[in-house]
């Protein structure tokens, strides 16, 4: 991913689209976005994660913690919510066809703050470490 100038500039936020996680295996996709959020970037996915995933990606940031040296990589935050009902109706829930499609902001632990959640919105307070 293209990297900001100056980081004393800001917070670098990666939006990425679903189009470009469609091609890629779950752990393609947890090792992208360890490594932006280990860079200090806010990483926002378009399309989110499937639980698997997003199980596999907790799993692996608890790996790469270290206790040690707490400024080196002390975690993710994590929040999603999916996007509106309008494709997963009932019809679609009972023949298998949910709409998996929902929006993903995942950040540093210390950088990144959940200030309010609910269904169609993630407010959250970013700071610059």
């Amino acid at each position: 991913m293209p990297e900001v100038k100056d980081p004393s500039d800001g917070v670098q936020i990666d939006l990425i689209s679903g189009d470009r996680m469609d091609g890629m295996t779950g752990m393609e996709k947890i090792r992208m976005i360890l490594d932006g959020v280990r860079d200090g970037n806010i990483v926002i996915l378009e399309q989110g994660l499937t639980p698997d995933e997003e199980s596999k990606l907790i799993e692996v940031t608890m790996t790469e913690i270290t206790p040690a040296d707490p400024e080196d990589f002390n975690g993710i935050e994590i929040e999603t919510y999916p996007r509106g009902e309008t494709d997963s109706g009932l019809f679609s829930r009972l023949m298998g066809k949910e709409e998996t499609s929902k929006l993903t902001v995942i950040g540093p632990a210390n950088q990144i703050e959940t200030l309010h959640k609910d269904e169609t919105l993630i407010s959250a307070l970013v700071s610059r470490k």
